[in-house]
């Protein structure tokens, strides 16, 4: 899915993750039942919810991660004074790189038994998946690596759209005992797709679902994430965009209309369509090293774009070599060689660049950057070359 120039061109699916309060939000809206709770950003709001809620309630974190019960970011409380206490240690806390600025006060529950429910896009089939278990409230991915055959998977035809049959299909499957429990799961699980379809979202997910001891079924998670490039049509979910949780690289990237994804490697990757650049990436990593970004110019990248993606990229503090693997199809190779000569002009770049040149005007590009002798560029015939070589460098900064 390349871009297509710089105006108007396709994009990447990238991923708006809601809070849980949020999904929670959007769950209700759907009439699925959650449990009621308060958003404070601090103690003292977390005292106030706790009284008007009543105790005892759960203090948790949020934050766009998962983790947060192992590291400390779930509390219960059994007062107003132990709910601002409890608050008082979770904000500020860091989990996984994110720092908590807010949490949601809820209502304890009483459970009974817990289950697992999601949609998401399977790609594969281009159809949405439904994933249900009776064994809820533990990692989804340990449920199917080690009980794989108590995860019932269930597919919809989005041609032919949800059909009641098919919840009570997953209900039976799993298989739920409980007439009334089955009723219920088998309502949410159409109202679950609804939220799904409705909000253009990419994973709808309730882990875990609970069963409380009067029989009652409600969501006590909520893990919702939506494609971003839906949002202009659904205002009310690009609200609740949290501009100041995204990663800073990838803030700067949307700005400046890059598609680029952070990693944790060493090599910065720049590819032009998401296909080669994807195809990079994995070559980077098959002759031993470590991409440190996803950062696609596009199929009809220009020097400027060059120039924007390498601002992008270089502002990683672990990037330690550069990789440019372009295929000239649309993009033509002598405008990518002028954007990263115009780049190094402007910025002052030092890392090593490796340039691989292919496809419409590559000789041209390659003369470009040969006239130029820059020191700290270096062209390479083959993407395998290419990766070899900034893996090379990388090792060497």
């Amino acid at each position: 899915m390349a871009r297509f120039g710089r105006a108007g061109r396709g994009r990447l699916a990238r991923a708006l993750d809601l809070y849980e309060y949020q999904g929670k939000e959007l769950f209700a809206s759907f009439g699925i039942p959650v449990s009621e709770g308060r958003l404070a950003t601090s103690p003292a709001e977390a005292r106030g919810a706790a009284r008007e809620l009543g105790c005892p309630v759960v203090v948790k974190a949020q934050v766009l991660t998962g983790g947060r019960g192992k590291a400390g970011g779930i509390k219960l409380a059994d007062s107003p004074d132990e709910a601002e206490a409890r608050a008082r240690e979770i904000l500020g806390l860091d989990i996984r790189g994110h720092t908590v600025h807010k949490v949601w006060i809820e209502r304890a529950s009483d459970i009974a038994r817990e289950y697992y429910l999601s949609i998401t896009l399977d790609r594969s089939a281009k159809k949405p998946l439904f994933m249900f278990t009776t064994e809820g409230g533990v990692d989804i991915e340990e449920v199917a690596a080690t009980s794989p055959d108590a995860l019932v998977r269930l597919h919809v035809d989005p041609l032919e759209g949800y059909h009641p049959w098919q919840g009570r299909r997953l209900v039976h499957d799993a298989p739920v005992e409980d007439p009334g429990e089955q009723k219920q799961i088998a309502a949410i699980v159409g109202k679950l797709y609804r939220a799904f379809t409705e909000c253009e979202a990419m994973l709808c997910e309730i882990n875990p679902l609970v069963v409380t001891p009067q029989g009652e079924v409600r969501a006590l998670d909520a893990k919702f994430t939506v494609d971003d490039n839906a949002l202009f049509r659904l205002p009310r979910i690009a609200e609740m965009r949290d501009r100041a949780a995204a990663d800073p690289l990838e803030a700067l990237a949307r700005e400046k209309g890059v598609i680029y994804v952070k990693l944790d490697g060493e090599v910065g990757v720049l590819g032009n369509g998401a296909g080669l650049t994807m195809s990079t990436v994995d070559v980077v990593t098959f002759v031993g090293g470590r991409p440190a970004n996803f950062c696609d110019l596009g199929g009809g990248g220009d020097a400027q774009g060059v120039v924007d993606a390498l601002e992008v990229i270089t502002r990683d503090p672990q990037v330690r070599s550069i990789f440019f693997n372009v295929f000239g199809g649309i993009t033509r190779c002598d405008e990518v060689a002028r954007g990263i000569l115009q780049a190094l002009d402007q910025m002052g770049i030092e890392d090593p660049i490796v340039v691989r040149l292919d496809g419409t005007n590559a000789e041209e590009g390659r003369r470009l950057l040969e006239d130029a002798a820059r020191s700290n560029v270096h062209a390479e015939a083959t993407m395998l070359d290419g990766a070899r070589r900034a893996v090379e460098l990388a090792g060497a900064a």
